[in-house]
């Protein structure tokens, strides 16, 4: 009986990691966010205005994890150059689900997030 629990769990975590990792249609397609469902069209997001209260509520100041000093992975996370310097670990985390792990970000600042990364990060 456990043999057989084994193996039907074997089978059934292959069977999500292979539905996880496939892609459907064409990867030119997916377009900025890597095809997670949304579209940077329209969307401009700024670092003062939408990326610095994100960081400040979720990632530093209130958590802990990225904050001044922090030696977390992936360091402090308070200033646009600490942000900018570590841009493609702070997307794949975010798309990934791994971050943040002390809270949750709602769809719209996963949006403001990844466009404004894949808008170059600017400093304004």
């Amino acid at each position: 009986m456990k043999k057989t629990s084994v193996i039907t769990l074997v089978i059934f975590s292959a069977i999500l990691v292979f539905t996880a990792c496939s892609k459907s249609g064409p990867e030119e397609d997916d377009g900025p966010g890597g095809g997670m469902g949304f579209s940077c069209a329209g969307i401009s997001p700024s670092f003062s205005a939408d990326i610095q209260p994100i960081l400040t509520t979720v990632c530093s100041i209130n958590s802990n994890c990225h904050g001044s000093g922090s030696l977390n992975f992936g360091g402090p996370l308070t200033t646009h150059t600490e942000v900018a310097a570590k841009n493609s670990y702070i997307r794949a985390a975010i798309l990934s689900g791994v971050m943040p792990q002390n809270g949750s970000l709602t769809q719209a600042q996963i949006n403001a997030f990844i466009c404004w990364i894949d808008n170059g990060g600017p400093n304004n």
